[in-house]
């Protein structure tokens, strides 16, 4: 059963950064293509990026420049660094891991980030 906690969400001005952590248990981390996903009030759950082991990456264009998604395969964790938000931004974020050859997903728990003056 794979696992995913996620940590670094909170409440930040406009122009501020947050970054989120996610680690996983899972017996084989590169098995796994690693993201993020977000859900604002009343809208559906959108990609935000995603990053396989072998580097490719897929990311929303509204968070291009500003996102940045790493992972680091040693210790099982995928990482958003967030820089430059905005109020639209708010969302609980959600991070997913899918397995690259069975496609099943697994979701973690959900971090609350309010971007709010």
């Amino acid at each position: 059963q794979v696992q995913l906690v996620e940590s670094g969400g909170g409440l930040v001005q406009p122009g501020g950064s947050l970054r989120l952590s996610c680690a996983a248990s899972v017996t084989i981390f590169p098995a796994y293509t690693m993201g993020w996903y977000r859900q604002a009030p009343g809208k559906e759950r959108e990609l935000v990026a995603t990053l396989s082991s072998g580097g490719i990456l897929n990311r929303r264009d509204s968070v291009k420049g500003r996102f940045t998604l790493s992972r680091d395969d040693t210790k099982n964790t995928v990482y958003l660094q967030m820089n430059s938000l905005k109020p639209e931004d708010t969302a609980v974020y959600y991070c997913n891991a899918q397995h690259v050859v069975q496609r099943e997903n697994y979701w973690g728990q959900g971090t609350q980030v309010t971007v709010s003056s």
